[in-house]
């Protein structure tokens, strides 16, 4: 199994409105639209794509433009098991990008790395990509890759 977690892009601060509601920033648009187009030739249509409902994560992917579900279990209020449960992390025959919020993903991919509660620290925007395999008949969590929005190149550029 292949799990992407993917961290919204910058999003502006509250100024009043209710968390859910924040928008992308324009640094937060342009990170979103870079690794949109890095993403997407690496998906098919095979992958799951699961976003939190909040707008951020919304205006995330929205420039992947690939079919998606909006879960609750990976909104504001999820944690590391509810990612997981959500994903069948590790058992779904099919790859899952994940869209969704700090600190849940930093501590679903402490669980995934150390199999333990713990943090760490996803930078806006930024995907960790994870697979599940077995050696010598044992389960095996690899972490495949990490890239952030700023070391992915921008064609428009």
């Amino acid at each position: 199994m292949q799990l992407i977690l993917w961290r919204h892009a910058d999003a502006e601060d509250g100024g009043g409105k209710p968390d859910a509601e924040r928008d992308l920033t324009k640094k937060g648009r342009k990170q979103a639209e870079r690794m949109a187009r890095w993403l997407r030739p690496r998906l098919d249509a095979e992958w799951r794509i699961l976003v939190s409902p909040a707008r951020r994560t919304l205006q995330t992917v929205a420039p992947l433009e690939l079919p998606f579900e909006t879960d609750e279990r990976v909104g504001l209020a999820a944690t590391a098991g509810t990612v997981l449960a959500a994903a069948q992390w590790p058992n779904s025959k099919r790859g899952v990008v994940v869209v969704g919020h700090q600190p849940t993903l930093g501590q679903t991919a402490a669980t995934l790395i150390g199999g333990e509660q713990g943090d760490i620290s996803i930078k806006k925007g930024a995907v960790w990509w994870f697979a599940a395999r077995r050696r010598d008949g044992a389960p095996e969590t690899l972490l495949k890759l990490v890239i952030g929005p700023d070391e992915v190149e921008d064609e428009a550029e």
